[in-house]
């Protein structure tokens, strides 16, 4: 089945009678039959509902839908991209254990990885996104449980050798996580190049109007969990009645296991309403993605043409030093987001982006409006001058989503705040 169409019909097929579109249920709980058939779901969850704390009929045909998406076998929703990301890396580390990310990944990642799981007894080690398999080597140690990295990274916009990542992740017998929020799988399936798990923020492309925040976590199903490196995969759970994942759950053991452990005890599912919402976005992904891709390179080319930047970033650009790998991981597209850093340094972007009139000034990316954000004073307001270096940013970079609006509408906003920067 082609993307279009699964992006349209897959996870929920009406019958003869039902809606065409998919309904929301608005339920926390379900009725059974008799104690004994509660305790049978209890001991086999994937049989069955118990709670909407675990997973909701709506938001599990949005699963199924994301799943097939991305070419994995399950998946599993979040009330955050950021819970998602959470969730991927405690679904298999534990104090005392390692893992590597991209130094370029996005701010409130690098917070979440360097401060919150530190606390935790978990070690993030940064690895340059540009590393090659040699440094990557380099950085693994004996407790490393995994590689995380981003499709696109935000704002740095720089594009990630997925097959490199996923060759030295597997010859070291640890998955590679990408986050593939500003891709999208319209634009780019990282499982088709060696990533086990793919996560985004589905508040993003995936939603696409803005209307609610979410996350989701897709198991490819293709890692072998075995090794002896993962002892809460092939180990009895005592939590939940000794189940061993790779052994009862064999199709996807990292999704249940995730949903099982972490989603009983955080309970960060989405409502049955935000799912409803997410899919209608994801109806229209693959129209909308081609669009944003058809605008942005018009904006990019002209962003460049005018000489009043230190650098821009956006990979359809024939000049852009990832353009090679975006033709190889990316050749629908490279997204609507384009970052530039403005001559003038932080003043010139103030004042060019305090100009524009079409372009919202907010914290929010990849969405149907264009929209414009300045890095360094809110999404990576808290990292150091040494951590926004190594994520590409400084004080003139500018972040600019380009909108489905008319282009010629966005390109009289643009010019509009270079000329008030001249």
């Amino acid at each position: 089945m082609k993307i279009e169409t699964q992006c349209l019909h897959e996870g929920y097929t009406p019958k003869n009678g039902e809606p065409r579109v998919m309904p929301i249920v608005q339920s926390t709980t379900y009725v059974y039959d008799s104690t004994d058939a509660v305790a049978a779901v209890f001991d086999d969850p994937t049989k069955s509902l118990i709670y909407s704390r675990f997973e909701n009929p709506t938001t599990d045909a949005v699963e199924k839908k994301i799943a097939a998406l991305e070419g994995g076998v399950a998946a599993m929703c979040t009330s955050s991209g950021q819970a998602a990301s959470l969730c991927s890396i405690l679904n298999i580390c534990q104090a005392g254990d390692s893992f590597i990310a991209s130094s370029s990944i996005y701010g409130g990642t690098v917070n979440l990885f360097s401060v919150t799981l530190k606390k935790l007894g978990i070690e993030c080690i940064y690895v340059d996104c540009d590393a090659d398999a040699e440094t990557l080597q380099k950085a693994f140690k004996p407790n490393t449980k995994l590689i995380f990295g981003e499709t696109i990274a935000n704002p740095a916009i720089t594009v990630l050798d997925i097959e490199t990542w996923a060759k030295v992740a597997h010859e070291n017998g640890v998955p590679l996580i990408v986050d593939n929020t500003f891709a999208t799988p319209y634009l780019c399936r990282p499982i088709e190049w060696g990533a086990d798990i793919v996560i985004h923020s589905t508040s993003k492309y995936m939603d696409g109007h803005a209307v609610q925040v979410g996350g989701v976590i897709v198991d490819s199903g293709k890692f072998d969990w075995t090794s002896g490196k993962f002892p809460c995969m092939t180990e009895p759970d005592e939590s939940y009645h000794g189940v061993v994942y790779t052994r009862d759950y064999a199709f996807a053991p990292y999704i249940v296991k995730a949903r099982m452990q972490l989603m009983r005890d955080f309970g960060c599912y989405p409502a049955a309403n935000s799912s409803f919402l997410l899919n209608l976005g994801l109806e229209t992904l693959a129209v909308r993605m081609d669009r944003y891709c058809e605008n942005a390179i018009k904006v990019a080319k002209y962003i460049e043409s005018t000489g009043m930047t230190n650098s821009i970033a956006y990979p359809g650009l024939e000049s852009d030093k990832y353009h090679e790998l975006a033709k190889k991981y990316l050749p629908r597209g490279t997204s609507g987001v384009i970052s530039f850093s403005i001559k003038g340094g932080r003043d010139a972007a103030v004042k060019f982006m305090d100009s524009l009139k079409l372009a919202s000034n907010e914290v929010h990316v990849a969405d149907i409006r264009t929209c414009v954000l300045h890095p360094a004073s809110a999404t990576h307001r808290q990292l150091t001058d040494e951590q926004l270096v190594a994520a590409g940013i400084d004080g003139g970079l500018i972040r600019f989503s380009v909108g489905l609006e008319n282009v010629e509408d966005i390109l009289e906003d643009v010019k509009r705040g270079f000329e008030a920067v001249k």
